[in-house]
C-alpha cells in the first residue's frame, strides 16, 4: 500500500486548474535531490507548499518533507538480496515493483489536487534506470496524461566545464526531450563553484 503524508497547508488552488508536475532528471552528482530541497525550501518561505515525491529507493536520507517515497513501499536492500541484483538492477526492480502501484498514487494525487500548489518528483541517481526504463515512462506518461508536465534536467556546472561531458550532458537532454515530448528546461547547478566566464 502507497502511503502520504498530508502538505502542512491547504492551498487555495481551484478545483478546475490542475496542480502542475516538475520531472527531476539529471545525471548522478549532478545535485538532483538538493535542487529539489532548495526548491522547496523556497517554495515554503513563500508559504506554498508542494506535494514531493521521491522515486529514489537507495536514497540514505531525503533532505525535504516527502509525502510519497518510494522507500515505504519497497525495501532497496531487501530488493537487492532477494533476487541476487546490482545497484542499477535493484533501483529498476523498485520502480517497476512501484509501477504495480502506481494507480494508488494517481488516486492520492487526485484526491488532493484541488488543495496543492504543484506536484515534484525527485528521481534516482542513476539517470538511465528512469528516463531509458519501462517504469519511468509509465510513471512520466501517467502524470503527463493527468497533469501539466514538465521537465527539469539539472546539469552540474562544474562538470560542464569539460566541452566533452557539456556535449555528453547536451545529447543526453536532446534524448530525454525527444523521448518524452514534455516542455523541458535545464537548470545549470552547483554554479556557485565555477566561474561564469567557464560556462
Amino acid at each position: 500500500m502507497v502511503k502520504d503524508t498530508e502538505s502542512p497547508q491547504q492551498a487555495s488552488s481551484s478545483s478546475d486548474q490542475l496542480p502542475p508536475c516538475l520531472v527531476v532528471l539529471g545525471m548522478a552528482g549532478s545535485g538532483k535531490t538538493t535542487f529539489v530541497q532548495r526548491l522547496t525550501s523556497h517554495l515554503h518561505s513563500k508559504r506554498t507548499f508542494p506535494y514531493l515525491i521521491n522515486l529514489d529507493p537507495a536514497a540514505g536520507t531525503v533532505p525535504f518533507p516527502a509525502n510519497i517515497d518510494i522507500r515505504d513501499t519497497v525495501d532497496y536492500k531487501g530488493v537487492m538480496k532477494e533476487y541476487g541484483l546490482g545497484p542499477n538492477g535493484a533501483i529498476l526492480t523498485c520502480l517497476n515493483l512501484l509501477c504495480t502501484k502506481f494507480d494508488q498514487i494517481l488516486s492520492l494525487l487526485e484526491k488532493r489536487d484541488s488543495s496543492i500548489p504543484s506536484i515534484i518528483l525527485d528521481t534516482p541517481g542513476q539517470i538511465e534506470v528512469f528516463t531509458w526504463s519501462v517504469s519511468g515512462s509509465i510513471i512520466t506518461g501517467s502524470l503527463a496524461d493527468k497533469y501539466p508536465t514538465i521537465i527539469a534536467y539539472v546539469v552540474d556546472s562544474a562538470r560542464s566545464t569539460n566541452p566533452r561531458t557539456f556535449m555528453s550532458n547536451m545529447l543526453y537532454a536532446c534524448s530525454i526531450l525527444y523521448r518524452t515530448k514534455l516542455p523541458f528546461f535545464l537548470v545549470l547547478n552547483k554554479s556557485d563553484v565555477v566561474s561564469l566566464g567557464s560556462l
